[in-house]
């Protein structure tokens, strides 16, 4: 698809794009690259966020160009989920309104973010199901009352228009494709996880429901002994705002029933990551909820074998460039697959570079300044 240059007769407009943290999640990833790529085309951009426990730094540096504006959000003890997220609207809202009227375009990247700079235009990487109240209003109002929304595929913005009956713009995301290329190349990086972890499939994004941990968990132990032995689950990132304790605590038992000892290695450095994702023999994505995949289009970047649960976002998106599964015995046959018979990395390669960011935010700058004529 060809996204149209933006015109050059309006003025770029001023943009403030919205998150909840600061910390490595998929949205925040997304707004960091959409907002340097759009100050790349001259376009102002600042991006707030909440400082949660002081950290007024993202994971990773940013372009100078790109104004952040981190607000605090002091920890609260024993404060439940529903109570953080009611506060977390409340702080965000109080300090953005402020400020408002500084933005030609306000572009929220998730519900939370959404709920507190109504009116707004909002991204929506994927639909959730939630079981907290708070949480669930936040996700549905996040969605239908934005003025405008964004998707990134077209699979999720049918679900929107199926289950909000509203329209979405549909634009990809980005991969910084490069740079995790580059980690396949770096021989110092790759030899140092080889040294820690030595072979392993890797999954990344925490453990929690929607990242269906516990499935991979299930199919990893049913992988033939051959290329279990010597191979460990190695599962890295994905600090979140939401409590998945009770998750965690099965995830943990069953891991002791099936004799299984993974390797959780928590929130990881940015520069360690390219090549712990080249390092890997396979990364599998096993979802149950996806808005695009990213983490499996920068294993594709980087040579390496993906599985992915059979859904119909990541058919739009990685096409045929990965092995799907639908179910347990289906991941760990696909699974088995990759790992014996390594499949060919070059059209993975290339569906990867297919997605840049430039392109990403060239077709965000032609939607703000159709909204602004509008």
């Amino acid at each position: 698809m060809t996204v149209p240059a933006p015109s050059s007769a309006p003025a770029l407009p001023r943009v403030a794009l919205l998150t909840y943290s600061t910390r490595p999640r998929g949205g925040v990833v997304h707004t960091l690259a959409l907002a340097e790529a759009l100050v790349a085309l001259g376009v102002r951009v600042d991006v707030w966020t909440l400082a949660r426990g002081g950290d007024a730094t993202f994971f990773r540096p940013v372009d100078p160009r790109v104004g952040v504006r981190a607000v605090a959000f002091p920890e609260v003890a024993d404060e439940r989920v529903g109570e953080r997220i009611v506060r977390s609207i409340a702080v965000l809202r109080d300090a953005f309104d402020a400020a408002r009227g500084a933005y030609d375009v306000v572009h929220a990247q998730d519900c939370i973010s959404a709920n507190a700079a109504l009116p707004c235009v909002r991204t929506v990487h994927h639909l959730d199901t939630f079981t907290t109240p708070e949480l669930a209003a936040c996700h549905d109002r996040a969605v239908a009352a934005p003025s405008d929304l964004v998707c990134v595929s077209a699979a999720v913005a049918a679900e929107v228009r199926d289950g909000w009956g509203r329209a979405a713009t549909v634009i990809p995301n980005g991969v910084d494709a490069a740079r995790f290329a580059a980690g396949a190349q770096d021989a110092p990086g790759r030899a140092q996880w080889a040294d820690r972890l030595g072979r392993y499939v890797l999954a990344l994004g925490g453990i929690e429901p929607r990242k269906a941990s516990l499935d991979l968990l299930e199919a990893y132990a049913a992988l033939p002994p051959a290329l279990r032995s010597g191979r460990r689950l190695v599962l890295g990132g994905g600090e979140t705002l939401f409590d998945y304790r009770d998750y965690r605590a099965a995830f943990d038992r069953r891991c002791a029933e099936l004799d299984v000892e993974p390797v959780v290695l928590g929130t990881l450095d940015e520069d360690e990551l390219p090549a712990l994702v080249a390092q890997a023999d396979a990364l599998a994505m096993v979802s149950t909820k996806e808005g695009f995949g990213l983490a499996a289009m920068e294993a594709l970047a980087a040579g390496v074998p993906v599985v992915a649960r059979d859904l119909p976002v990541l058919r739009e998106v990685l096409g045929d460039a990965v092995a799907y599964a639908a179910d347990v015995p289906g991941t760990a046959a696909a699974l088995a697959g990759v790992l014996a018979t390594p499949p060919d990395p070059a059209p993975g390669r290339a569906v990867a570079a297919s997605y840049t960011w430039e392109r990403a935010a060239r077709a965000h700058l032609v939607l703000y300044q159709r909204l602004l004529g509008r």
